[in-house]
This record gives structure tokens, C-alpha cells and sequence, in this order.
């Protein structure tokens, strides 16, 4: 099968593209580089380099795939908060071109969202029917993207799956920038002697689940041609709390010091999932324990630790 992820230069997508190569697909990559790195690239990848906001290109790649994966995306929340336009226009307008293209020529399309929709809906654990709040313009923009997809699905018969990512962590994920993922930034901080920096008590909970299960999911769903009519919750309903991980941690860094701060604005307290329907759709997925993904995420960052220092920087 043609495989097309956008922002597949990125955490996400290096994981997918080498796991579909590996099942003998052929995948090209379309990024624009703000975040990801063309070194992520696989060699037999096709790269392509641009925007989301480019439609008549996007038309011109879409033209030859079955299907679309759609990674790409300005993340972070604190980012967001920042610079709100920026943010609408890649993942809202942005989504809204993919699908555009998607739709001219009858791709199917497979849409990343987050938990962050959920925002101020603080009733745990999360199902896929509970009312969406989101606190900040990345959660509002990825609402919009999921709305977006899902009317192109009922308007257009356009075959749509749509997952809520929740904190996903493993391999290929950057810890050198402000905007960085909680995981690998305390190894990054540990392994450059920094000491971690958490914001908050500790006490706040996430749903933590391995890229490989989110890989796994993905690829199950473009070879079944999984659909559904509304988006599906992915994570396990594993939380934790980001103090019990800086015991883990400990475990591998044990002269770290750890120092509080004051809390972010946009991040919430908890995060957890009700794993019900995914375990539904994908009942033969038996995600990666958290230890397990912890260890693997460690020796990655360990063994890539002088080229990520040395590599270039994201972009504000």
C-alpha cells in the first residue's frame, strides 16, 4: 500500500514509516522541517518537503496514495498559548487541506488528535462520549481538525478514522527545545546533569503509552481498513503520576535533583483513559508496559545523545 504521513518527519511518523517499511509498504513523507528532522528520514522514504497550508501541492502528492496518516501538526500547548495563529493555521486550516486533497481523489485519511480536547472536562476516566472543553488554542484546534474530519466523513462518504492521542513517548522523540515532552526531557536534563524540572507538585497524573502500541494501532488500521464513526480514544488507561516516574528515572539516575515549579498555564491536573473501545477495535494490541518503554526510550536517547546536541534546533 502507498502510504502518505504528513509531519512524518517527526516522533510519530519516524516510528510509522520504518514499522511500514519493515511490513512492506511504500511511504513517503511530507514535512516542512519546523519541528522534525530530515535525519529522522529513512533512506527508502520518499521525502517531501512542505507546508500544510500549500494545497494545490498537497493535491499533487495526494494524487497517487491510498492512504494519508495525518501527523503533522504545530504542537505543544505552552507553544500554542504563545503564538495562537500559527497554531490555527497549521492545524486547523492545515487539517482542512489535507482533507481537501483526500477528498479529490478518494484517500483514505487517518487524523491524530488529542486528549487536549477534553480540557476543563475533568471527569476521569475519559471516554469518547463525554463533552470536550478545551483550555487553550492547541485543544481548540485540534477539535476543530476532529470536526473538520469527521464532517468530510458524513458530507463526502470519505473512509475517516480519527484517534486522541494522549502522551505518547519512545524513540525519535526530541528533548532539546523549550516545547519538549515531559519523558525525554527529564532523561535529556538528567543526562546532562541539569537535574529535572517539574512543573507543578508532581502529583498530576498522565496516560502514558509507547509509541510501538501507537504505531501498532495505526498501521492495524490502514491494512483492516478500520473505521469509525466517531474518534477512538488512544491509550490504555495506564496512569501514573510524574513523581512515580522520577523514581523510575532514579532508578537509572539516582544523584539527579529535582526542582519544583510553579505550574504551566494550560496543563491539567489528570489524564486517564477508558480503554474500552480501543481494546474493542484493536483487541489483539497488547501495549508495551511503561517500564519497558521507559528503558527503551533511555538507551535511544543514550545512544543518540552527540547528534541531537549537535543537530539543528526547532524552530519558535
Amino acid at each position: 500500500m502507498r502510504v502518505l504521513i504528513t509531519g512524518g518527519a517527526g516522533f510519530i511518523g519516524s516510528n510509522l514509516s520504518r514499522h511500514l517499511l519493515n511490513r512492506g509498504h511504500e511511504v513517503a513523507i511530507y514535512d516542512d522541517l519546523s519541528s522534525g528532522l530530515h535525519s529522522n528520514v529513512h533512506s527508502e522514504v520518499n521525502f517531501l518537503q512542505g507546508t500544510l497550508i500549500d494545497l494545490p501541492l498537497l493535491k499533487k502528492i495526494v494524487k497517487n496514495i491510498d492512504c494519508v496518516v495525518h501527523l503533522g501538526a504545530r504542537g505543544s500547548v505552552p507553544r500554542s498559548i504563545k503564538n495562537p495563529i500559527q497554531t490555527h493555521e497549521i492545524n486547523s486550516t492545515g487539517t482542512l487541506n489535507v482533507l481537501e486533497a483526500c477528498r479529490e481523489y478518494g484517500v483514505r485519511y487517518i487524523f491524530s488528535s488529542s486528549s487536549s480536547v477534553y480540557g476543563a472536562n475533568m471527569a476521569l476516566p475519559k471516554n469518547e462520549q463525554m463533552v470536550l472543553k478545551p483550555l487553550t488554542p492547541y485543544g481548540a484546534s485540534k477539535m476543530a481538525g476532529e470536526a473538520l474530519s469527521l464532517a468530510y466523513a458524513n458530507s463526502y462518504s470519505l473512509p475517516v478514522t480519527t484517534f486522541r492521542f494522549f502522551n505518547i513517548f519512545g524513540p525519535w522523540q526530541r528533548p532539546d527545545h523549550e516545547y519538549a515532552a515531559v519523558i525525554p526531557k527529564w532523561i535529556w536534563q538528567a543526562m546532562e546533569n541539569k537535574g529535572i524540572t517539574v512543573f507543578g507538585d508532581g502529583n498530576q497524573t498522565r496516560d502514558f503509552t509507547s509509541v510501538s502500541t501507537v504505531v501498532e494501532i495505526i498501521t492495524i488500521s490502514i491494512e483492516k481498513s478500520i473505521t469509525h464513526a466517531e474518534p477512538i480514544n488512544l491509550a490504555f488507561g495506564n496512569r501514573i503520576s510524574l513523581n512515580q516516574i522520577i523514581l523510575e528515572l532514579k532508578k537509572y539516575f539516582p544523584n539527579s535533583n529535582v526542582t519544583y515549579k510553579e505550574p504551566r498555564q494550560g496543563d491539567i491536573k489528570d489524564s486517564q483513559n477508558d480503554p474500552t473501545l480501543i481494546k474493542y477495535l484493536f483487541p489483539e494490541v497488547i501495549p508495551k508496559s511503561f517500564d519497558e518503554a521507559l528503558f527503551e526510550t533511555k538507551e535511544w536517547l543514550s545512544l543518540n545523545f552527540k547528534s541531537i546536541i549537535n543537530g539543528p534546533k526547532m524552530a519558535n
